[in-house]
């Protein structure tokens, strides 16, 4: 069999360095053909050298000269900026994109990458949530499969295995609860970064981890979930789940369920997205019963947490107003990492963003665009206020 040949766009992240422990944990089976990093150029030249790409990039350009010559003698192509990411993403070698950037930057790339007939293993979340309408339709038009890598969505996907003529009575997304399960919103007015930053089960990028805290990553999770598996809001539910071993749940119409279980480790969806149909041997720590003689499950808090509550209103809604809380969460996530927000005025800029926003019902490509766009500039005036 040869090798599948994988472009990790965002290699240098949480999600892009573990997935090149599975690649090489199974050299035999895959073969890196492109690299991305947005910033980290030093960690971008000591992965290129180790596994030889075809080509990287650098979107800082500040850094492009760097780079280049750095890896120009081993045969590397050396690319800058923005634009060259989407462009490799459709480099006619590749058999599967890895999108592990983070935010709204996955888009053009995934879409770019779809276009070019390649299959998907999709980490970014937030494509889904800014476009699934626009992402599921060119999925489809270009015969397109896409690999979801969150854990509780590759937990779904494994789940509906030999399952796909099944009708789905609902799904459960189990949630860890994050760093401040249980605390009402007095007690997390005055709560620092450093403390949201420190999740309970998961090892994962500074945005996300801050999303998990705030149950926001829960509710973008929620959307993503209507559009990979075609459901409905009423079909996905969320259940705060602490131990974090059973990572989702599958309920079918004759009351059957399934869940998909294991540590928390995020090699193992990253693996399956990979190498899908297939189960490879894997080093990790495996599970035993006799760790966690009890498994709990809570509701989640949204009016603590109300960025959850606002997800599952940007879903009913539809139209852009999933991207305009995905812009306006993006914003207000930096600048509470850079102190000039708190906890609690994240939830607030985005529902303010979600009310002053225009609506449109059916966006195009370009409606997303311009949605972010505003959505950033009146989140980023909210904050200066």
């Amino acid at each position: 069999m040869e090798k599948k040949k994988v472009a990790i766009l965002g290699s240098t992240g949480s999600i892009g360095t573990q997935a090149l422990e599975v690649i090489e944990e199974h050299a035999d089976k895959f073969q890196v053909e492109v690299l991305t990093a947005n910033r980290n150029a030093d960690l971008l030249i000591e992965q290129a050298l180790k596994f030889k790409p075809n080509a990287v990039v650098i979107v800082d350009e500040s850094r492009f000269q760097e780079v280049s010559e750095k890896l120009w003698e081993h045969d590397i192509k050396t690319f800058a900026g923005e634009d060259a990411v989407a462009q490799v993403a459709a480099m006619q070698e590749t058999d599967i994109v890895l999108t592990a950037l983070v935010g709204y930057a996955g888009l053009l790339p995934t879409i770019k990458a779809i276009e070019a007939g390649k299959d998907i293993a999709l980490a970014n979340k937030e494509t889904l949530v800014v476009a699934g309408e626009l992402i599921t339709k060119l999925a489809a038009q270009y015969g397109v499969n896409i690999y979801p890598v969150d854990s509780e969505h590759g937990a779904i996907f494994q789940c509906l295995a030999g399952e796909f003529n099944n009708k789905i009575e609902k799904i459960y997304l189990t949630a860890s609860g994050g760093p401040f399960r249980g605390k009402k919103r007095e007690e997390l007015r005055h709560v620092k970064k450093e403390q949201a930053l420190k999740h309970p089960n998961w090892d994962m990028g500074a945005k996300i981890t801050i999303d998990s805290a705030t149950l926001m990553n829960k509710g973008l999770e929620v959307i993503e979930a209507k559009w990979l598996f075609n459901l409905k809001p009423e079909q996905i539910d969320v259940i705060v789940h602490p131990q974090s071993i059973i990572h989702s749940i599958v309920q079918f119409e004759d009351g059957s369920m399934k869940a998909q279980m294991g540590l928390p480790d995020m090699k193992h969806p990253i693996q399956y997205a990979l190498s899908y149909p297939f189960r490879y041997s894997s080093k990790s720590e495996r599970f035993n019963f006799l760790d966690y003689p009890q498994l709990t499950f809570e509701q989640p808090d949204k009016e603590t947490f109300k960025n959850l509550a606002l997800a599952y209103e940007a879903l009913e809604k539809g139209g852009n107003m999933a991207c305009v809380l995905n812009a306006a969460n993006e914003v207000a996530v930096e600048a509470f990492l850079n102190d000039r927000i708190g906890f609690l005025d994240i939830a607030e800029i985005n529902q303010a963003c979600m009310e002053q926003i225009p609506f449109i019902a059916t966006p195009r490509y370009e409606d997303y665009v311009q949605t972010n766009s505003e959505t950033r500039r009146l989140a980023n005036s909210l904050i200066q206020k």
